[in-house]
């Protein structure tokens, strides 16, 4: 059975997977392109206590993301949304803002996957030539064409990607398949260009 989607990536993760720096990921989100995210036990904000999954403004945290690598790893916020806000609170208590570390800034998985789709990451993450994949990929092309050529093509991208992780259940020799988001990285240019999208 294949592991669910990951939750969660840290900044870090994330431009090392994307080959870009910390720095770029905050421009994005400045820029409304994705969110990141941190956790915190408790801030007060006026009459409204906030704990668990925040959002955070990178220029609000500018010194984190100098490209030199020379601001600091910690800074406290005096703004934060909560989650499903639609706008931002100010923190009351603690008075100087709610602390919060460079190596706790998260990019949720799934921001990341629509992230990969929106600007077509396929090639960036494959990792170039060289290295041997312990999956069989060749394998899962041919089941995709005979897949799609008996049944045509499905419905959803999702129904495609179970049926893509039930065939390597099916031919794993050591039981190990590749999780969804790494099919659906190879699959998307295939999915994309059966249904006629740019």
């Amino acid at each position: 059975m294949a592991l669910p989607q990951r939750a969660f990536f840290t900044l870090h993760e994330t431009a090392s997977r994307w080959g870009c720096t910390i720095a770029d990921i905050g421009g994005w989100a400045t820029e409304g392109k994705l969110d990141i995210v941190t956790g915190v036990s408790l801030a007060i904000c006026g009459d409204e206590k906030v704990s668990g999954k925040i959002t955070i403004s990178p220029m609000d945290m500018l010194p984190l993301f100098r490209r030199a690598g020379t601001g600091p790893t910690v800074i406290k916020l005096q703004r934060i949304k909560p989650e499903n806000a639609q706008d931002w609170c100010y923190v009351t208590e603690p008075a100087d803002g709610v602390e919060v570390s460079i190596a706790d800034l998260l990019i949720t998985g799934q921001d990341v996957l629509r992230f990969e789709d929106e600007y077509d990451l396929l090639r960036r993450i494959g990792g170039g030539t060289g290295a041997l994949s312990p999956y069989d990929w060749e394998g899962m092309y041919v089941a995709l064409l005979k897949r799609v050529h008996e049944h045509g093509i499905p419905e959803t991208q999702a129904e495609l990607i179970g049926y893509l992780q039930d065939w390597f259940a099916d031919v794993a020799e050591n039981g190990e398949i590749p999780d969804e988001s790494t099919i659906r990285r190879r699959l998307r240019p295939f999915w994309r260009a059966m249904r006629g999208e740019k």
